[in-house]
């Protein structure tokens, strides 16, 4: 075997790479089957206008027809692979249909529910779009959250297909009874709605809406962490409501902090893939805040005061402190926290060392396919570790997962095992597909490989990583597995450089 990355790496930035936050922004208003609705467009706008203040490079769609909010988000998808947060935000009619949530394009004409089903775009169609992003994805839902079509829709015909939402659209809200369904989102992505699920977002006596009008200020304040940016959103929409209406989100994020608006004047930039560095810096306001939030049992609060308290250059460094912390979240099942928790038994930091213990924990980890314990129960089970005896064939299987949940290392390693003829049923397009997906993920160590070393992979897997960089457009040379000048472009454009 050649090469192994155990660890994952920080990220190298390099010059003239591809826009690192993207934006899709839709605002539907005119709905001719059903009426036009009041502010959407104008909060829409009001997003835009904030998120292009903040850095995104943002695409608006503006009373957009279901072929056009398809193509956006096949766009939109392609371009949120190599960058480091992909947003979406909708503000318009979303229905819920046998428990799926969907986003209704200005065009639906509809008789039924499944009529709605074939003519809107799903939640989860969105979810897709943005989960190759590398750091963090997000999609807001500022919906009018109801089925506008209510008394129209002829439920006899579809008996089989049945909707918990029914109403009409009232001229005080964005819908009235019902709500959308809860959305299950992979790890790393937030989903936020405008209202709790079950429950109607109000469209308010102004231009915008009150939950558009909240988001708008929060997301432009520089050193707000995200997590607090939302809850923050969610506390402001309650008071201007008369709690009304109460924002909620829905899924976790990754365990790094991030600034939507960048660092406030005096603050760094807390973006080190160091967990210990970057939730270090957060500002003691916040960290009083993030206390609160641990003490009602947010995991995330919990493994960031964790995180600061394992940074040995800070006067809060205790790992005992963090060992409880880390195992509050790791009981209700952070996979994160076993990981995390894992480690320190593993080294007896801030806990008496337990090797059996760390283990269990690591083990727990992957069966919730966190990709960090993946990958490394991979290397115990290759090298022996923590009591194993070495086994390449469970060595492999947990390699797999670990590539399959896009860990960027697992997937180059995964890569160099089947191109030396080590997986069975998996050849040189196979091993291609996982150096691609590696370099769309901003590895840098893979993309410094593949630029600097590509004759370690065999002839067959080079020539079949040109095929794919040719069907995507980067590369339109000779299929010969030399990694010329004109490969190594499609190289650099693949990893996200505009030259």
């Amino acid at each position: 075997m050649r090469m192994f990355f155990y660890a994952l790496a920080l990220l190298i930035p390099i010059m003239g790479q591809a826009a690192e936050r993207v934006a899709l922004v839709i605002g539907n208003a005119d709905y001719p089957a059903v009426g036009t609705l009041k502010n959407t467009v104008n909060d829409a706008n009001r997003i835009s206008n904030t998120l292009n203040g903040i850095g995104f490079e943002v695409t608006q769609l503006t009373n957009a027809s279901l072929r056009e909010m398809r193509q956006a988000l096949e766009d939109f998808s392609f371009r949120s692979e190599t960058a480091d947060l992909a947003l979406v935000y909708f503000a318009g009619h979303g229905v819920e249909v046998q428990g799926e949530n969907f986003l209704i394009a200005t065009d639906a004409k509809v008789s039924s529910n499944r009529d709605i089903q074939r003519q809107s775009v799903s939640l989860k169609e969105v979810l897709n779009a943005v989960e190759s992003a590398r750091k963090m994805r997000i999609v807001i839902m500022d919906s009018c959250r109801n089925n506008p079509f209510g008394d129209a829709i002829d439920q006899a015909k579809v008996a089989e297909v049945t909707t918990t939402i029914a109403g009409t659209t009232a001229a005080t809200t964005r819908g009235a009874g019902g709500g959308l369904a809860v959305p299950d989102p992979d790890r790393g992505t937030l989903v936020a709605f405008a209202a709790k699920d079950g429950s109607v977002a109000l469209d308010g006596a102004g231009d915008n809406s009150p939950f558009a009008i909240a988001l708008a200020e929060k997301l432009a304040q520089p050193g707000l962490e995200i997590s607090l940016m939302f809850r923050q959103v969610r506390d402001q929409v309650l008071k201007i409501t008369y709690n009304q209406q109460e924002p909620h989100t829905y899924g976790s994020l990754s365990g790094i902090p991030f600034y939507l608006a960048g660092p406030a004047d005096g603050q760094s930039l807390a973006d080190d893939l160091d967990r210990r560095v970057a939730w270090s810096d957060i500002r003691p306001e916040q960290e009083l805040q993030l206390a609160k939030l641990a003490e009602g049992g947010d995991t995330r609060s919990m493994l960031g005061l964790a995180y600061m308290r394992l940074n040995p250059k800070e006067e809060r460094f205790d790992p005992s402190q963090a060992v409880g912390l880390l195992t509050r979240a790791a009981q209700v099942g952070s996979p994160e926290a076993q990981f995390e928790l894992a480690k320190l038994y593993e080294k007896g930091l801030g806990v008496q060392q337990d090797e059996a213990r760390a283990l269990e924990l690591y083990r727990a980890s992957a069966d919730q396919n966190f990709p960090d314990a993946l990958n490394d129960l991979g290397f115990m089970f290759y090298q022996g570790g923590l009591g194993l005896g070495r086994d390449s064939d469970q060595a492999l299987k947990y390699f797999e997962r670990a590539a399959d949940q896009k860990h960027p290392q697992a997937m180059f390693n995964f890569a160099a095992l089947i191109d030396d003829g080590l997986i069975k049923g998996k050849g040189p397009e196979e091993a291609a597909g996982y150096l691609y997906q590696a370099l769309r993920s901003g590895s840098s160590d893979v993309y410094k490989i593949l630029s600097d070393r590509p004759n370690m992979f065999k002839s067959a897997t080079r020539k079949a990583l040109q095929r794919r960089l040719q069907k995507f457009e980067f590369y339109a040379g000779t299929i010969d597995g030399d990694f010329g000048p004109s490969t190594q472009r499609g190289i650099r454009q693949a990893y996200g450089l505009k030259n």
